[in-house]
């Protein structure tokens, strides 16, 4: 049986697959670039930051700090990744989530 920890809500679920892209960004501006991109729909850096710090706290996410960028004033920034922890629960919920698309016809003027 699955934790209930495990199981993720939609924008959870669009953030976890943002940072397991490969070549992901693991920073909030470019989890938020990510899912606006996919998945077309605006995002708050507010609710990615949240939403990221909510995750590391079930233990599905971990962070390291960053060398400060290149340039005059560089900051140094949160860098996100996934921990198995987190595979696990992203596998379960997109898994949860094809099988439940299984068969529901989704084209226009289908019933």
């Amino acid at each position: 049986m699955t934790r209930s920890s495990e199981y993720l809500a939609e924008f959870e679920l669009y953030v976890m697959l943002a940072l397991a892209r490969p070549r992901a960004e693991g920073y909030g501006a470019a989890v938020r670039r990510e899912i606006e991109e996919r998945a077309g729909r605006p995002v708050s850096i507010g609710a990615v930051y949240a939403t990221l710090g909510r995750l590391e706290e079930r233990g599905l996410l971990e962070h390291e700090i960053s060398e400060p960028l290149p340039v005059r004033g560089g900051r140094s920034r949160k860098l996100y990744r996934l921990t198995e922890a987190g595979r696990a629960a992203l596998l379960t919920s997109a898994s949860m989530l094809v099988r439940m698309m299984d068969g529901v016809p989704l084209a226009r003027g289908e019933r």
